[in-house]
Formats: structure tokens, C-alpha cells, sequence
């Protein structure tokens, strides 16, 4: 017995904070696509990053949705990027099903006009690691990062980890609003397609670059599948102003894109900002160090933490963190 699939119009009602799983069954293709708003806004405002800092930020947060989104258990995702460029590191945690924080290091005296986000980052590595409780072990997936940006590190790792012919975009940017007193919010977006044929010979990729190939020896090419040929294509179009545009709604940017092949959409998933500090894990925290180490944080008779993701600050007496009386 089978039921035929519900074909409507594509919504035209913008939904920020929220990832919209599809698939083109023609195409054997599956993906996910993000637009972010208010969300994405709060994180980056919490601190008072330069606009190419945030820029950056915003990308490692929308490529972390798009892949910590995936997760079919409550762990996290946690992308960690650290290198010896101005922004030497940037940490993005997802909580599953839906929360996000994140935060960036950067040294201003290494900023210059026109960085762009491989500049930013500079030599190091990104690290994506899946945390599944307490009770089980972790899996990290490490890629280097030696001059390009974070859609270069994302192929890098589908290709090399999960051996999945992938394709990622990313896109955030500023939208400034009139008024008396200008103001500026942050909006991203970004698209994950991959290739998932029934029959896995369809998916073959090249040979990794062994690295001591002989003179004079081709390297390992193969043609892509007629199928993600296509894909790619089409994916290639796709402008960063329709993935950040407030008023493009994820299914009609996701409908132009694959009309002519038909495109099923799934229930979006929402997210939001939400940092996983309290005062009493800051306690707890505080309790593992050792007896020295909490005198020294002692300053003006009070134990002050600042929470590097969302920037609440905890103020704490001697007594309340431990310290015990001198003499």
C-alpha cells in the first residue's frame, strides 16, 4: 500500500532560528538549510567583537548548527577552531536538540582592513568533537586549517571522516536598520547538501593525495555521477544575499533551487541562544581548584568569573568560593 506525497506551494513566511531538513529524491540528494536571526544577533552582541571578528564567529555558528543539528540524542557538538592567526580561537557548543553558544579570541593588533575569513584564522586546526554524555566516549574528528576558511575546512572533513561527496555554504552579514539611532542586527545562513545514492559505487571519490606520488604519475580522478553533477550545479547558484535575505523564506530559495526536479521538505528544527552557565556550576567549578588557586582570585574581597560565552558575571565572597581564612 502506498500514499502518494503532499504537494503544496512553497511557504512564503520567513523563519529565522531554525533548520529545514530536505531532500530531492531525483537527485538522491539530502541537506539542511539554516537562517538565522535573533539568535545568531544575541550571541555576537554579547561581546563587542570587531564587524570581521563577528563575521567569522557567525559562519563557525551557522556551519555548527547546520552539522550539531544532526544529532538524534541530547550530547553535543562542539567545533573548536584554534591557529596563529588574529582570531586564534573560536569555540561554538551545540546542545541538542536546539542550544547554542559560542565565543571568540582575537588579538586586535593583528587586525587590518580587508582580512577575509581565511585571513582571520590563519594556520592551525578545527576540531569537531561529539559529546555523548558522561557514560560514553567521545568522537573527534580534527582537520587542519592552512589558508583557507571554514567551507574549506567543512569539504576537507567530509571528505577525509565521513567519505560523503558534500557541500557546504556559508553567509552572515549585517543588516542595518533606520531610524533616529541607526542599528545594526546580524543575520546568517547557510546550506549542507550531500550525495546519498542507494547504490554506494555512485558516490566514489577520488584517492586522498597520498603525498609521495612518483613524477610523472596521475593522480586518482573520477567523474562525478551525472546526478551530483547536477547538484552541484545548481547548488553553485545560490547567492550569500538569498541565505541571509529576511524576507526569502527557506522553502522558496530551497523550491528555486530544485523545482524542476521537485523538492520534499521536512519539520524544521528550532534553535536558540542559550548559554549552559549558572552560579552553581561556576561553584562547582570554582571547588576543583586547588586551595592556592582560589586565594589568588581574591580581589577587592570578592571572587569575581565572567562567562566567556555570554558574558554573566558571577561575584562570589571567600567563604561562598572556599577560601579558607588566613592564620
Amino acid at each position: 500500500m502506498t500514499s502518494e506525497m503532499p504537494i503544496r506551494a512553497p511557504s512564503a513566511t520567513p523563519v529565522d532560528d531554525a533548520v529545514l531538513p530536505f531532500e530531492v529524491s531525483a537527485l538522491d540528494v539530502r541537506g539542511r538549510l539554516t537562517r538565522m536571526g535573533p539568535a545568531l544577533d544575541e550571541i555576537l552582541t554579547k561581546h563587542d567583537y570587531p564587524a570581521p571578528v563577528g563575521k567569522l564567529l557567525g559562519e563557525a555558528i551557522v556551519l555548527t548548527t547546520l552539522l550539531g543539528s544532526t544529532l538524534k540524542f541530547e550530547g553535543r557538538f562542539i567545533l573548536q577552531t584554534q591557529t596563529d592567526g588574529p582570531v586564534s580561537l573560536i569555540v561554538v557548543d551545540f546542545h541538542a536538540p536546539d542550544r547554542l553558544r559560542a565565543y571568540a579570541r582575537f588579538d586586535a593588533s593583528k587586525l587590518r582592513d580587508g582580512q577575509d575569513s581565511a585571513a582571520l584564522l590563519g594556520q592551525g586546526h578545527l576540531a569537531m568533537t561529539i559529546d555523548q554524555g558522561a557514560d560514553m566516549s567521545r568522537y573527534q574528528g580534527l582537520v587542519a586549517l592552512d589558508g583557507g576558511d571554514l567551507e574549506d575546512a567543512a569539504h576537507e572533513y567530509f571528505l577525509r571522516s565521513e567519505q560523503i561527496p558534500t557541500r557546504v555554504r556559508l553567509a552572515v552579514g549585517e543588516e542595518f536598520r533606520g531610524g533616529d539611532e541607526p542599528k545594526h542586527r546580524w543575520r546568517g545562513g547557510g546550506m549542507l547538501m550531500q550525495f546519498l545514492p542507494k547504490a554506494p559505487e555512485r558516490a566514489r571519490q577520488a584517492d586522498l593525495h597520498p603525498g609521495d606520488l612518483p613524477e610523472g604519475v596521475a593522480a586518482h580522478v573520477v567523474v562525478d555521477d551525472d546526478a551530483w553533477a547536477e547538484s552541484q550545479s545548481l547548488f553553485g547558484t545560490i547567492e550569500d544575499v538569498e541565505l541571509i535575505d529576511p524576507d526569502l523564506s527557506g522553502e522558496r530559495l530551497l523550491f528555486r533551487l530544485f523545482h524542476e526536479r521537485g523538492v520534499r521538505v521536512f519539520p524544521m528544527q528550532e534553535v536558540r541562544a542559550q548559554c549552559s552557565c549558572s552560579r552553581d556550576a561556576v561553584a562547582a567549578m570554582l571547588a576543583s581548584f586547588a586551595p592556592n588557586d582560589r586565594a589568588d582570585m581574591v580581589e577587592n574581597g570578592k571572587v569575581v568569573v565572567t562567562c566567556e560565552f555570554c558574558s554573566s558575571v558571577y561575584k562570589f565572597t571567600p567563604e561562598e568560593a572556599g577560601v579558607e581564612k588566613a592564620g
